[in-house]
């Protein structure tokens, strides 16, 4: 966590704010107060040719696959920034974006907007990643957390 005052390099303090232990910077003048607030992070669950795209990072263990994900930037709909990093990561063009949840994800403090992306294509990966996976849908076994949450929710409705 943070140590000192980005605005004034104070050290910060713990100070009950809103009902919470929060980290302040100790000059009033300043004010600062870190809210360390989710972060919102994009998911992808890409589908391809009616395959569903699995990626894995290199700094993954080798048969850890998962959607593709990043963060929103400044400026962006979420539509654009999944389009985005559909774009950087394996180098697709989307065709559509359809938001199937938003879930949180608190080990990392990061809140996932989850999107089932239609893209189009030749895969290329860009240097995040080492390897991929095209799975059909029956196939896919979602996990218990994360964007697995949202591979689940897609399934269900999938099926119904």
């Amino acid at each position: 966590l943070m140590r000192y005052c980005p605005r004034c390099a104070s050290p910060l303090v713990e100070c009950g704010i809103a009902g919470r232990a929060r980290l302040s910077c100790p000059d009033a003048a300043c004010g600062y107060v870190f809210w360390d607030n989710p972060l919102p992070v994009l998911a992808g669950l890409v589908e391809r040719d009616g395959l569903v795209v699995l990626a894995r990072n290199h700094a993954w263990p080798e048969k850890m696959f998962g959607l593709v994900t990043g963060f929103m930037e400044r400026g962006e709909t979420p539509e654009e920034g999944v389009a985005r990093e559909v774009q950087e990561e394996l180098g697709l063009v989307t065709r559509s974006a359809s938001l199937i949840g938003i879930y949180p994800f608190q080990r990392k403090n990061e809140i996932i907007l989850a999107y089932h992306v239609v893209a189009e294509g030749e895969i290329a990966l860009n240097e995040e990643l080492a390897e991929f996976r095209l799975i059909p849908p029956e196939k896919l076994r979602p996990w218990d957390f994360g964007t697995g949450l949202a591979i689940r929710d897609w399934l269900a409705r999938r099926s119904s």
